[in-house]
């Protein structure tokens, strides 16, 4: 049985938490969610640059 994701190396950037993680296939990736209640944004992406980048731009509607 797969060990379930870790996030490592996360850090908040207003509501947007930014962390880092190994996917199923040994690579690494980078997320920013946010985490206020029912905004839903999430994206992943291949470096750490730019997932901090959607972090600080994102604009929450909720």
């Amino acid at each position: 049985m797969p060990r379930p994701n870790r996030f490592y190396d996360v850090i908040r950037i207003g509501p947007v938490r930014v962390g880092t993680f190994n996917n199923g296939r040994g690579q690494i990736k980078h997320t920013a969610a946010c985490t206020a209640p029912d905004c839903g944004f999430s994206t992943e992406h291949g470096n750490r640059s730019a997932a901090e980048l959607a972090a600080r731009t994102h604009r929450c509607t909720v």
